[in-house]
């Protein structure tokens, strides 16, 4: 094992590694070595002649996922790593689901839901609801039935009549093209385990030693899941930390980690407090923070590293104010220092703060990167050429099919679409299968049924060429040719920017799908796998230079030498809702999570006035400074700050005339 030395582990963190039996509970506090800890047992595991194939580890995003994997990598031979499963929960019920799915009413062969597909389906019940006067917004619609999902109500439940109506039809919809959203991955793997003995101790027996990541972030359906699967002993070891859970909004439940006796009885406790990121002075103020919330795990960040210089709140007068500022410093400092950018992030906390401070990037042109593009795999032009392969793997995937069906035109409008679905509905048979069906065909206009012929022939053709271990760049390449994607896809761009874009997304596509191996099981997990990949194409940062512009929300995880929290101002920290609705807890963790970013330097700022819509209004500092200790930061404003920097203009100018 060339990376593993339990040795280089600090007391609490061995004590951690060497619980291997039994429900164990990790609280590590931010910049603790959570991810080494994990890791460091999941080897030691192996080490003490546990089967590498019994250890499951679940965690959140595919980036922490795959950072898990390539780091045991680094401690196990290369047989030991591959046998573990390293994954997602979502990942994870896509498995399991694969394998048994049919046990509980659907086809193994389900299309996954992804964003794009959703919204278009949400789009066209809006109109058939009728709520094309309501304004509806199909993401609100999407939000609303995924709480609802999470939270274990019905659908037809929801207090919206509309939003009920369009939810119900919206599963139905799903239903009948056996097809599953994100939310259904859960519920219906939850629903596999509760229901089906067979199943339940199929995987209990498989998985003997379960370690969950994040886990301060797992809401009540991931709870019972973990229920389900985790069997006696309970070899089950969660790893996470109150204080950072942040998404409540999303379904999140913190109960899970502060009430986890309650699951899984008379847990073995290891508390991580050794911080190795932060100065004294940055965690000082993390400290005095966190314990204002009531429901908490006790546990105090220790430094391991230097004091450190005092943190800085500053008092400005406008937003405009703000942004100059910290952008004038930051070039100072880079430009006094060879500081790099890259060891500057700002931190705020809604994305409509971000607006002023990129034009003040742009007007001192420094380079900067903004968290928050669109997922590579939730393009348009990808999602069109995924759900292409798709068909190849499976005709009768209904999702994809309709997505393509007519893309790019091929004579198969949307009245025919609609004829085939009924159709369809009526036959209980799948799109595909009705397309197949000459008697039905054959009832079409000459041109519609030659149209759907001529894609038949195309699809099956290619399908053939699949079974014969086709090469799958090859596949793709003839799929792009005879449907001349691309050619159309140019003509749908307003800009040959947006041309270039979306052709090196495709380039880019290419080269993944050049590494996928021929077969049909190859080419269903790759597409398994694309449909799971909602993290944004820009989470990898290291190659992209400039300081760092990102939300609060986004930055857990993350550390900068030199952080900047903007916006201290009640409404925003903390934010409108949360006071309105009694809920400044969380407000009070995405504090303590944006302080705790900072390694080095922490500066801190709020305005008394901010732009909305053309107009100033009226800031007031956030609550949360009063609970700051007045020793542990150095205050100032922006009218000092000025003063300060005429000063040192006026001497930079008397030095000039002195060498003159």
């Amino acid at each position: 094992m060339a990376g593993f030395d339990i040795n280089r582990l600090n007391p609490e963190q061995r004590e951690a590694v060497e619980m291997i039996h039994g429900p164990v509970l990790v609280l590590a506090g931010a910049g603790t070595g959570k991810t080494s800890t994990v890791t460091c047992r999941m080897a030691h595991m192996v080490e003490e002649g546990i089967r590498p194939s019994s250890i499951l580890a679940v965690t959140f995003t595919n980036k922490a996922a795959e950072e898990m994997r390539e780091r045991v990598s680094d401690m196990v031979n290369d047989k030991a790593a591959k046998a573990m499963t390293i994954c997602t929960f979502h990942s994870l019920c896509v498995r399991m689901l694969r394998q048994d799915i049919d046990k509980i009413g659907y086809k193994k062969n389900f299309s996954i839901a992804t964003g794009s597909d959703q919204a278009s389906l949400v789009k066209q019940l809006i109109v058939k609801k009728g709520g094309t006067n309501e304004k509806v917004k199909p993401s609100e619609i999407i939000s609303v039935i995924s709480s609802a999902k999470s939270n274990g109500i019905p659908l037809d439940q929801i207090e919206d009549d509309l939003y009920a109506a369009i939810a119900v039809a919206y599963q139905k919809e799903l239903r009948a093209r056996n097809a599953l959203d994100f939310d259904d991955l859960l519920i219906q793997a939850e629903k596999l385990l509760t229901e089906v003995d067979s199943v339940r101790a199929k995987f209990r027996e498989f998985f003997r030693y379960i370690t969950v990541d994040e886990f301060q972030d797992t809401n009540a359906q991931q709870m019972r899941l973990l229920q389900n699967l985790v069997g006696t002993p309970y070899n089950i070891c969660v790893v996470g930390d109150d204080d950072q859970s942040i998404y409540g909004w999303r379904g999140a439940d913190v109960t899970n980690i502060l009430q986890f006796e309650k699951f899984f009885a008379n847990p073995k406790v290891v508390r991580l407090e050794r911080n190795y990121r932060s100065t004294e002075r940055i965690l000082n103020l993390a400290n005095a923070t966190i314990k204002n919330n009531p429901n908490r795990r006790d546990k105090t960040l220790k430094a391991e590293g230097k004091l450190g210089e005092l943190p800085r709140l500053i008092a400005m007068n406008g937003d405009d104010e703000e942004a100059q500022f910290i952008a004038t410093e930051i070039k100072n400092t880079h430009l006094d220092y060879e500081t790099p950018y890259e060891r500057f992030s700002i931190l705020f906390r809604t994305n409509t703060q971000i607006r002023t401070m990129e034009a003040a990037m742009r007007e001192h042109e420094i380079p900067y990167r903004l968290i928050g593009a669109q997922s590579f795999y939730d393009r348009r032009e990808i999602r069109d050429l995924l759900a292409y392969l798709e068909i190849l793997v499976d005709g009768t995937a209904d999702v994809p099919l309709l997505r393509i069906l007519n893309t790019p035109p091929r004579g198969i409008g949307l009245n025919t679409t609609m004829m085939i679905l009924d159709e369809a509905r009526l036959c209980n048979k799948s799109v595909w299968e009705i397309m197949l069906k000459e008697e039905f065909v054959s009832g079409l206009s000459t041109k519609t049924a030659g149209s759907i012929n001529k894609f038949v022939d195309f699809v099956l053709d290619l399908q053939e060429k699949l079974d014969e271990d086709v090469p799958t760049l090859d596949l793709f390449e003839e799929l792009l040719a005879a449907t001349d994607y691309y050619e159309w896809l140019k003509g749908q761009c307003k800009t040959e920017k947006e041309q270039l874009q979306r052709g090196e997304a495709i380039d880019e596509l290419k080269q993944s799908i050049e590494k996928v191996k021929p077969g049909h099981s190859q080419l269903r997990s790759f597409i398994d796998k694309t449909a799971l990949d909602k993290e944004k194409d820009d989470d990898d940062l290291d190659n992209k230079p400039g300081v760092t512009l990102i939300t609060l929300h986004a930055s857990k995880g993350l550390e900068y030498p030199n952080v900047y929290l903007v916006g201290l101002e009640n409404g925003f920290i903390p934010h409108q809702r949360s006071l309105d609705e009694g809920t400044v807890d969380e407000e009070r963790r995405l504090f303590y999570v944006g302080i705790t970013r900072a390694k080095e330097s922490l500066c801190m700022t709020y305005c008394s006035t901010r732009k909305k819509w053309g107009e100033e209004h009226h800031c007031e500092p956030s609550d949360f400074i009063q609970e700051l200790p007045q020793d542990g930061y150095e205050f100032t404003n922006h009218e000092e700050l000025m003063a300060e920097e005429a000063d040192d203009d006026d001497m930079a100018a008397l030095f000039r005339d002195m060498r003159s």
